[in-house]
Order: C-alpha cells, then sequence, then structure tokens
C-alpha cells in the first residue's frame, strides 16, 4: 500500500456554495434600517417577569439567544418558564424587513459565517435574550405532574431577564459535578422523563454520527472534520423545546373558544409498513433483539450510540422519517393528518423566531388563543406563503449543510486518493445504489463500490476524491485482486 500523509486540515472555501445557492447576506438598506431602528410594539402592556431567573442553554460565541428558561420541583412536579425572543413586535407587518425575512425563510448555516434570517443588528441585539438586559419575550409557562406530563400551559407577552449566558458542555459538567445552575438543576430528571413520555408515545429519535466542519485553530483558514459528540445536557434541553412545541399545536388545535382552528404545525407522515419490515429484517441480521411489541423507538433508544450495529439500524431507520411539511391549520381535519409521527403526536415550531419563519407565526397564533382575542389578519393572510416558504427553504438548508461537508470531505481527502482507511458498512449495495461506508478518521459518510458486508467494519481504498463536484467514493475490498494476466506471469 502506497503511503500517505495524513491531513487533518485544509484551506477550503465556501463562497461557492453560497454562490450555487443564491445565499446573500446583505439585506436590503430599507430592511436594515428598519431592523435598526425597530422597538416594541407592546412595550407599554406587557407582564413584568423579570423576577425569573432565566438562564440560555447555546453552543459558545452564539448571539441570537431565542430562548432563556427556569425549570423547578414543585410538590406537584415541575414549573416551566421559557421565554422566547418575541420577534413579532420588533417587525412592523407591511414593512421591508418583513418582507425580506418572509423570502428568506430561515437562518443558512455555514462553516465560514451565517446567512442569517434577519440582521444582526435585531437578531444578536436587540431582540436576543442576552444576559443582564430586559427584553420583550413571548413567556411559556407550564405546570407539569411528577411524570413530567403537562397538566396547564399558556404563554402571554412579558418583559423578562436571562441571567447566565450557558453552553452545553459547561452545563453537563456542571451536573457531573453536582453543582449545577439553580434555575436548572431540574433539568436532568424532567429531561429524562419527557425522554420516557416519548417513547411511552411512540416517539422515534435518532443519534447518528453529526459531523461538523470546523476551523483548525492551529492553522489560520484551515478547516476540519469532527463527529460532535452528543451531550445529556442537549438532550434534555431539546426536551424543553419539544415539550413547548406540543403544547403549542394543542393551543392552535382547540382554538379560540369560538369553534374557529388556525395555525401551523410541523408534520411529519408515519412511515410505511415496508419501511418498519425492512427495518426488523435489517435488526434481525444484525441480531438485535426486537420483539413483536417493543415499539421502533424503544428499539432505538435501547442501542449503544457508539456500536457498529446501531450506527447501522439508525442509518437505515432514516428511511422512517422522510417527508417533513410545514402543514396550515384551517378548520376541521382529521388529527392523524396533523400528527408528527417521530414525536408521536400534533408539534408546532415556536421556539426559535430569530432563526425560523414559521416560530414567529406559530407564536403569534398561540398567544393570541391564549388571551381569547383574534388572530392578527397578517398573521392569517401570511401562513400558506410562510409555510411555502420554509418548505422551500428547509429544502436549501439541507443541501447547504451537505454540500459544505461534502466540499471538506473531497478537499480533505483529494491527496490521500489509493490510501486505505478503516470503515463501518451502513448499508450494502442494492442494485445500482454503491454500499455506504462510516470511515471515522477522518469521519466521512460515503459511497462505496463492491460488496462490503453490512454491519461489519471493513478495511477500504479511497478511489477518488473530487473538489469541483464534491463527490468521494471508496472500494471494498481495499487490495484489489490481481488481474489475469498478472496472475499468469
Amino acid at each position: 500500500m502506497a503511503l500517505h500523509q495524513r491531513i487533518v486540515s485544509a484551506p477550503v472555501d465556501f463562497g461557492a456554495i453560497r454562490s450555487e445557492f443564491g445565499l446573500a447576506s446583505a439585506y436590503p438598506a430599507e430592511a436594515g434600517v428598519e431592523a435598526r431602528d425597530a422597538v416594541d410594539a407592546f412595550a407599554g402592556s406587557r407582564l413584568d417577569r423579570t423576577d425569573i431567573a432565566l438562564v440560555t442553554i447555546d453552543p459558545p460565541g452564539a448571539m441570537d439567544l431565542d430562548q432563556a428558561l427556569s425549570i423547578q420541583r414543585t410538590r406537584a412536579g415541575y414549573l416551566l418558564h421559557y421565554a422566547i425572543a418575541d420577534v413579532a413586535a420588533m417587525i412592523r407587518p407591511d414593512g421591508a424587513l418583513a418582507r425580506e425575512s418572509g423570502a428568506r425563510g430561515q437562518t443558512f448555516y455555514l462553516p465560514d459565517g451565517t446567512v442569517p434570517l434577519h440582521p444582526p443588528v435585531l437578531s444578536e441585539g436587540s431582540a436576543s435574550l442576552l444576559p443582564g438586559v430586559s427584553r420583550p419575550a413571548a413567556l411559556w409557562t407550564i405546570e407539569l405532574d411528577e411524570a413530567a406530563e403537562p397538566q396547564r400551559f399558556s404563554v402571554v407577552r412579558a418583559t423578562v431577564r436571562s441571567v447566565a449566558r450557558l453552553d452545553y458542555a459547561g452545563v453537563q459538567a456542571d451536573a457531573d459535578a453536582g453543582n449545577p445552575h439553580p434555575s436548572i438543576a431540574a433539568l436532568p430528571e424532567f429531561g429524562m422523563r419527557r425522554i420516557e413520555a416519548g417513547l411511552a408515545r411512540g416517539a422515534i429519535g435518532l443519534r447518528l454520527p453529526v459531523q461538523r466542519v470546523v476551523r483548525d485553530g492551529a492553522a489560520d483558514g484551515h478547516w476540519r472534520l469532527v463527529v460532535e459528540p452528543r451531550t445529556a445536557a442537549e438532550d434534555c434541553n431539546e426536551q424543553v423545546s419539544l415539550l413547548t412545541g406540543l403544547c403549542a399545536a394543542r393551543i392552535m388545535m382547540d382554538g379560540n373558544g369560538s369553534g374557529e382552528r388556525i395555525g401551523l404545525l410541523r408534520t411529519l407522515p408515519p412511515p410505511a409498513a415496508s419501511a418498519i419490515e425492512s427495518l426488523r429484517r435489517t435488526a434481525a441480521a444484525l441480531s438485535v433483539d426486537w420483539p413483536d411489541e417493543r415499539t421502533v423507538g424503544r428499539v432505538l433508544a435501547g442501542l449503544d450510540p457508539n456500536s457498529p450495529t446501531s450506527l447501522v439500524l439508525m442509518s437505515e431507520a432514516t428511511s422512517l422519517l422522510r417527508g417533513a411539511n410545514y402543514t396550515v391549520l384551517d378548520g376541521d381535519g382529521p388529527e392523524s393528518a396533523l400528527r408528527h409521527s417521530a414525536i408521536a403526536a400534533p408539534y408546532a415550531h415556536v421556539t426559535a423566531p430569530l432563526r425560523r419563519l414559521a416560530d414567529r407565526f406559530a407564536t403569534e397564533i398561540c398567544l393570541a388563543n391564549c388571551a381569547k382575542v383574534p388572530v392578527p389578519q397578517w398573521v392569517r393572510d401570511g401562513l400558506v406563503a410562510a409555510a411555502e416558504t420554509m418548505r422551500r427553504s428547509d429544502g436549501v438548508a439541507g443541501k447547504v449543510e451537505r454540500a459544505c461537508v461534502d466540499l471538506t470531505e473531497a478537499t480533505l481527502l483529494a491527496p490521500r486518493t489509493g490510501a486505505e482507511f478503516d470503515a463501518i458498512v451502513l448499508r450494502e449495495a442494492n442494485g445500482s445504489r454503491p454500499a455506504e461506508i462510516f470511515v471515522a478518521d477522518p469521519p466521512v459518510l460515503a459511497p462505496c463500490v463492491g460488496a462490503p458486508p453490512e454491519g461489519e467494519s471493513v478495511r477500504v481504498r479511497l478511489v477518488s476524491a473530487d473538489v469541483s463536484t464534491r463527490k468521494v467514493s471508496f472500494a471494498f475490498p481495499a487490495t484489489p485482486a490481481p488481474d489475469r494476466a498478472a496472475r499468469l506471469l
């Protein structure tokens, strides 16, 4: 085997991806001025809840802070306060900023920077729930029982003040040391009970390796690939957002008391029976125990996320989670068509309005229904367009993220063409579709020609890494058999 120097990082230019997908960071001047001059339209009528010691939990360095929480143990169970940045209060519905954000749909994340939904002066400044300053918020209050099941919930406009900006690693370290921030001391217990509640409903969660492109601090302008470890703190914090989305969906589906139902839900159709049967066959081939009565979610939750078997089965399970959509709720309709099958309940996005357009509309509906007032006309008029924008921008966001990873993979691997790597076979070849493998170092998901056995650890050879097309290909076995002429010599 030829010797190849191991490349741990390389210079990568993501500008071409911005151009390819038409991602323009610059905001129109008029919209930028509106963002700079934005004021709270409800400043005189908010409930003052600066007495609640809220904290934010975000990646290090994040400034667009949508959410702040406090969760306390009570005699009955738990009390959750969840403040969400009140973006709608800062944007004129008929203004240039509303039009531009309505066209963008969401913030697009690239390794070298974001293409934001809103100008940073708003999303990282006046509307962000930064610590130590009073901010307008949609404040959710959710009362839960001992099993962390919601008993009462509502949302109101309030003024809040975060007392600390935390990150996931720090929250996890504090929890492990037995010294959590008082505002979230109950979060681990709450999170575990909410995860169990989801599994009991039939929810499905995947824990596949998450590839990230990150800066190489030792080499200016260079980038490398990593697999980010997921902490229990992230899992528990995710449950807060999921719970709030469940409550929001219920508020929209219950209506405003007049019999009218209007809303914007995040939906996912149930998986086809054939997809579940295929997953069962894969589990059987991998010797994974799957009793008839056990749900998909419980089978996946019981796997060791670090084992090759788990990677294979979870990779196959992605086929169950296709067809996510934004569905406008307008009048009556069967609840089965309004559910998110991976969450196993109706669900809505309401917790990231600085980064996602849908949340602004859904939150306004919940605020109106809880206050027993009509839903604003701009929300009614804009719901269909908002749903269409979210569908389109979701598709673009997924392609942009994949393109950035693919470009980095090809750039890092190009100098190592012909080298051999250890890999795990996630999917075997099927007809014209090549096998799919996961290489751990560098962390790469890629096609592999040949017939490597699914679920096995194998040795593969890098056949090509084309930076211009962002395509990488491996071959199995790593060492090709000598051709007939060579055998005769």
